[in-house]
């Protein structure tokens, strides 16, 4: 391993991390300086602009070298998403890169600027001929939704034959994981007097009778698919906020809480939407005057690129790393849509992702970009 690439991977994440790339800001500063590195290698770099829903300024960045030009998807892309989670104000050192034990402590440092860092110099370090076309992308607002890859998705930029998608995998290739969707639903009753209970109808006592019935099906029904690569290995189901009601002496009229649930690879995204309407109009018909409404708000696919695949078996044999199944989701189903055979890989353990003390080992990024190298060698000095 060769660890006198250190210093320099040190000091690019440093400069990273210094960049407040918070979701809620513009990531604009660290393309700015992505692009300024990829095009004094040669890179030629196309800016992807939009506004988020706060009318904030992001920009997705696709940056390709080698082949003859005229290929259309690159031989193999280097995704890594450019926000960050909030960090608390208390962490006073959060955007200034520290080190301890080995670690190096600041926001993103984990989640995912260290794997940025390490794309960086290794693509624009690599001193072999591309005959097939090296891609780099940076997204915005992955922990947002994915918006920036969905955003390419609908333009079709970022195509490429194979894609190894930035995330903290502690060095081990993840080539499935499963999808992540959410759903409000809104069950109303009828105001009144709590001293008159007849006189109205409770809207809690409604959600409480509707999430019992759901519990019930997620323990049962959803268990019935199972694929088995998976810890758990079913779809699961979450009600993690609930609301409703105005003061304790009133009958509440409404009452919201917001399903979230994670389906298995070949589960239909809709499933579980189905069900909850199922259960929708179980209750109207054995309540009279029952009412809810049912609202998805997010539905992100699923992953599963093959164990045999290309790219998979050759981080495999690289890292010395079996491959892996998560539950959590990333922008590998984006990828996938743009015809890619993703695998997510990369420094850092999720664990300490999102958290204050964040950090990635010293290590970690030297084989990291070790490996991305190779992956270049290996994919780009072909032909395409």
């Amino acid at each position: 391993m060769n660890h006198d690439t250190l210093p320099a991977l040190r000091s690019t994440l440093a400069e990273l991390v210094a960049l407040d790339t918070t979701s809620s800001r513009p990531n604009v500063p660290l393309v700015d300086l992505a692009q300024a590195r990829l095009e004094a290698a040669g890179f030629r770099a196309e800016r992807l602009p939009y506004r988020d829903g706060a009318g904030v300024e992001k920009v997705n960045l696709v940056a390709v070298k080698g082949g003859s030009g005229g290929e259309e998807r690159a031989a193999l892309a280097l995704v890594g998403h450019s926000d960050c989670v909030p960090y608390d104000a208390a962490w006073t050192d959060a955007l200034r890169l520290t080190e301890r034990d080995g670690k190096l402590y600041g926001r993103g440092a984990c989640d995912t600027k260290g794997f940025i860092a390490c794309a960086l110099h290794a693509a624009t370090h690599y001193t072999g001929e591309l005959r097939a076309p090296l891609m780099v992308v940076l997204t915005a607002d992955e922990e947002l939704g994915c918006e920036g890859a969905k955003h390419l998705v609908e333009l079709g930029k970022g195509r490429a034959r194979h894609a190894i998608v930035g995330e903290p995998t502690s060095l081990v290739p993840v080539r499935a994981h499963k999808g992540y969707c959410l759903a409000e639903v809104e069950v109303l009753g009828k105001e009144g007097h709590s001293a008159y209970p007849d006189e109205g109808a409770s809207a809690i006592f409604r959600a409480g009778r509707f999430l019992q019935r759901l519990e019930l099906l997620a323990r049962t029904r959803l268990r019935e698919d199972r694929d088995e690569a998976f810890e758990p290995p079913f779809t699961t189901v979450n009600v993690g906020l609930i609301s409703g009601g105005k003061a304790a002496n009133v009958i509440p009229g409404a009452c919201r809480f917001w399903v979230e649930w994670r389906p298995i690879p070949r589960q239909p995204q809709a499933r579980v939407l189905e069900l909850l309407e199922g259960l929708r109009e179980e209750l109207v018909r054995d309540e009279p005057g029952f009412e809810a409404r049912i609202r998805l708000l997010r539905r992100e696919p699923a992953v599963d690129t093959r164990a045999d695949a290309e790219v998979v078996r050759l981080l495999a044999e690289l890292s010395g790393n079996a491959p892996i199944t998560v539950p959590f989701g990333t922008e590998a189903p984006q990828l996938t849509e743009l015809g890619a055979e993703a695998v997510v890989f990369g420094p850092g353990d999720i664990r300490v992702a999102h958290q204050t003390g964040e950090h990635v080992p010293m290590e970690h990024l030297v084989r990291c970009e070790a490996y991305l190298s190779q992956a270049i060698a290996h994919f780009c000095k072909g032909c395409p």
